[in-house]
């Protein structure tokens, strides 16, 4: 056999072609296909046992281990502190390269041809896309480290292989058993894959369909965000790498848009630079993925982001309901409690008791009630009270009177408490005979008695575990007193409240009647106010 012949210098310009091609691009590209051998490798390590002879997955391990030893020797010759500053020998270098690759594609052509003598041309597809790696690998090699323009890469037909023992006689260094992962349990969750390079969609894309997440892939980052904005996702997956929209970009964008920025992102890149590890990070990645996969970290990175997403939706539900709940209760603060008493209860936990000078107040309850109720179910007694009390509280509120409170048929309501009013007094008479003529339409079998008082009154917040509002005073005895003496269907009221409506109603004296705690009073019946639009 001839000498070798000596090896030659890189030349001035090679060497500078070179050290101007980034290195972390040299080793993105070199590790990308064994990303793929090793990868698909895996897959079939863990779908063929059972259907194949264990000597045909013995091969499948030395494919895979072909795999690891190129990543080695791509970390041993390529790391930043030895390329491209120091001139290794280029002989010795394709050399190591290219003899692990050799092997792998030996071994796979050997596998698609016992695929077909078993009748499993299920697994071809698989050890093709190995085979068409590793050449690729090879073309990559000479294009990286000897200068050369790349080649079409596409998968060559295949000859047959014959030396099988020479390569049942590798090196024992590439048969280290490596124990199949058991088999994943099922999950859940709806994941975006965004990666320009289709065999490592296709890779990844079946791992986690095998773990049982549902799996959508783009091919580039503006396809990703418009699918993030489009569809629900529960976690999404960024190839750092991809020709125009990249993924620390597409990272970026979605954390600058509040619909998106809770979205779990992971970034997955062939590319070993911290500094693109911690950026990622910084701009609000969950974790960092390196290819090739490991499918136990694969596994247990997607688990976690996925469970702090169900965690920070679940935190989300639970400050919503807290948000539903509290404004439940807001709204039941404002039922109970005039608008101002209960933004005061809110903010100071307490309410300062108030005198009014000039409340009017009003009492109205239905004549005969009991003995209705005596002669009626329950479901009709209730029906029929509460049909009315509602039609009341519409009646009030259109007044401008606030509902304090009802005692079985007994409705009370006052006017005056808040913004000060011109007349309490007539707003009370306008909504006495609202009330009135609202009874006769829904209960024509019932007749209300009304009683008005106008003068001072306390009000203020009594209980603690049920807030009640209420008024206190000789103004509110009195009107109590009025409503007593009102005939069915009538407004009665005392001769200093009778002085405040003159020229405004109609009415007629009741005399002097006695009135408990007051003695003789003199009384008047209020009849219609003049500027009293007619009822419905």
């Amino acid at each position: 056999m001839p000498a070798a012949k000596p090896h030659k210098p890189f030349s001035a310009p090679r060497r500078r072609r070179r050290r101007n091609r980034p290195l972390a691009k040299v080793r993105h590209d070199l590790r990308t296909p064994i990303n793929h051998i090793i990868g698909f490798s895996e897959i079939l390590l863990e779908e063929a046992p059972g259907q194949v002879p264990e000597a045909f997955l013995d091969d499948l391990r030395k494919i895979r281990s072909g795999g690891a030893r190129l990543l080695e020797l791509i970390n041993l010759h390529l790391s930043p502190e030895v390329f491209p500053d120091t001139k290794p020998d280029q002989h010795q270098l394709c050399h190591e390269l290219r003899t692990p690759v050799n092997h792998i594609i030996g071994y796979s052509e050997l596998l698609m041809d016992q695929c077909v003598d078993l009748g499993r041309t299920q697994f071809q597809a698989d050890l093709e896309k190995i085979n068409s790696a590793a050449k690729t690998w090879l073309s990559l090699i000479e294009e990286h480290l000897m200068g050369q323009p790349p080649r079409e890469r596409v998968l060559p037909v295949r000859s047959n292989f014959a030396e099988t023992a020479v390569f049942r006689r590798m090196d024992k260094a590439l048969q280290s058993p490596v124990e199949r992962p058991a088999e994943a349990q099922p999950e859940r969750g709806r994941l975006l894959l965004a990666d320009d390079d289709a065999p490592n969609r296709d890779l990844l894309c079946r791992r986690l369909q095998k773990l049982g997440y549902e799996v959508i892939t783009t091919h580039n980052g503006r396809q990703a965000l418009k699918l993030v904005r489009k569809e629900p996702f529960d976690l999404v997956l960024l190839d750092l790498l991809m020709p125009g929209l990249d993924g620390r970009e597409v990272l970026a964008r979605m954390k600058a848009d509040p619909s998106l920025r809770d979205l779990p992102v992971i970034m997955i890149s062939a590319l070993d630079q911290v500094e693109g590890i911690v950026r990622c990070i910084e701009l609000g990645a969950e974790d960092y993925i390196a290819k090739p996969f490991n499918p136990v970290f694969l596994r247990a990175r997607v688990g976690a982001g996925l469970e702090k997403k169900r965690l920070r939706d679940r935190e989300v539900s639970y400050l919503h309901q807290i948000q539903i709940e509290k404004q439940r209760s807001e709204d039941l603060l404002h039922i109970i409690l005039p608008e101002d008493v209960a933004e005061e209860l809110k903010s100071t936990e307490s309410v300062k008791p108030r005198r009014f000078e000039n409340a009017g107040v009003l009492f109205c309850d239905i004549a005969g009630f009991t003995a209705y109720c005596d002669q009626h179910s329950p479901e009709e007694v209730l029906t029929q009270l509460q049909a009315v009390v509602e039609a009341f509280e519409e009646v009030t509120n259109r007044h401008g009177l606030e509902k304090i409170k009802t005692i079985g048929d007994s409705f009370m309501g006052t006017i005056g408490l808040g913004a000060p009013v011109q007349n309490p007094a007539l707003n009370c008479v306008h909504c006495g005979l609202a009330m009135i003529a609202a009874a006769r339409r829904l209960a024509p079998h019932w007749e209300v008695r009304v009683g008005v008082h106008v003068g001072p009154v306390i009000a203020g917040v009594v209980g603690r575990r049920k807030y009640q509002y209420d008024v206190w005073g000789d103004t509110v005895n009195l009107a109590a007193r009025m409503q007593a003496a009102a005939e069915p269907g009538s407004i009665c009221v005392t001769a200093a409240t009778w002085s405040l409506l003159q020229g405004h109603c109609r009415g007629h004296p009741l005399g002097h009647l006695e009135v408990k705690g007051k003695g003789a009073l003199e009384l008047f019946r209020v009849e219609a106010a003049r500027d009293f639009p007619p009822a419905d």
